[in-house]
């Protein structure tokens, strides 16, 4: 099954703090989602309307052209997934797998012990007991295995190390191709992830300052690479985001078209150019005086 997602002028205010601010955006089938911003950028409370947790201020969401708020159709067809207190739990995986195919109609037992196996995550012991990358572990378990047409992981990979990470990044792609779904994942961990991204949503201060193509992003800038004395040379009047140097060899992140007159300059002082990173450009757009537009 699977089911558009449009946001029209969302906006979410709690008393007297708008964390979104008139929001508006589509999600399509069978793409993976990078959903990128700082702390308190409105990433959680987004997901939350999403997954129908609460009501939006003003605006209007739509999941297969119905507003998805108590609607118990649509809502089992999304799956929230997010970091979990398992503190007072004295309940076993294979407990939680079997409320989970009990309460989601499209959750695959025998998927979910592949990824038991896959994590490690032993059956009959109490959750409570488990280190906090084992929950976190548990989660992606549960996340995966429900097969909701919109699956969200809102970032539930800070209590696993790196190895398990990488799992998780694995199955991520693996599944896309088996089982294709909305798949939304909130990030700090930005040049960890942007491999994994069909396409990206960043949010600023409750408001949506990028929705593009991951391909799209690189066109906002680029890298440069080469001899550190020659990289000081091509980078006058340049808008530089970063830089980093290893002995004579510097790098550095512009923002902003390179017209052909720099490109040129650029190869006759045998500099390499590549794409930008998305993690640069997030910063960027994401410094409390932004001058970026949409």
């Amino acid at each position: 099954m699977s089911l558009d997602v449009v946001f029209q002028n969302v906006s979410k205010i709690y008393k007297n703090y708008q964390a979104l601010d008139q929001v508006s955006f589509s999600l399509m089938p069978g793409k993976t989602y990078g959903l990128i911003g700082r702390n308190g950028a409105g990433k959680t409370t987004l997901l939350s309307l999403l997954a129908s947790f609460q009501l939006p201020s003003s605006g209007q969401i739509n999941v297969d052209g119905k507003e998805p708020f108590e609607n118990a159709h649509l809502m089992s067809k999304i799956n929230f997934v997010y970091e979990t207190d398992y503190g007072d739990e004295h309940e076993t995986v294979e407990s939680y797998l079997a409320d989970a195919e009990h309460y989601r109609p499209n959750f695959d037992y025998e998927y979910a012990q592949k990824l038991v196996e896959r994590f490690d995550l032993p059956l009959d012991k109490p959750v409570n007991e488990f280190s906090t990358g084992m929950q976190s572990a548990l989660n992606i378990v549960l996340g995966f295995a429900s097969r909701c047409p919109i699956t969200i992981f809102d970032e539930v990979y800070l209590g696993m190390d790196a190895p398990n990470r990488e799992l998780f990044y694995q199955e991520i792609i693996e599944e896309q191709s088996r089982r294709p779904r909305t798949l939304i994942l909130s990030t700090h961990l930005v040049s960890e992830m942007d491999y994994l991204f069909d396409h990206v949503l960043i949010l600023d201060q409750g408001q949506l300052i990028i929705d593009e193509a991951f391909d799209q992003i690189t066109q906002h800038g680029v890298s440069i690479t080469g001899d550190a004395k020659n990289i000081d040379i091509i980078a006058t009047n340049l808008n530089v985001l970063n830089s980093q140097q290893l002995g004579g060899t510097k790098s550095i992140m512009v923002y902003g078209e390179i017209d052909e007159a720099k490109q040129m300059e650029a190869k006759e002082l045998d500099l390499e150019i590549g794409p930008l990173a998305l993690q640069d450009l997030f910063i960027h757009l994401t410094k409390k005086e932004r001058s970026y537009e949409k």
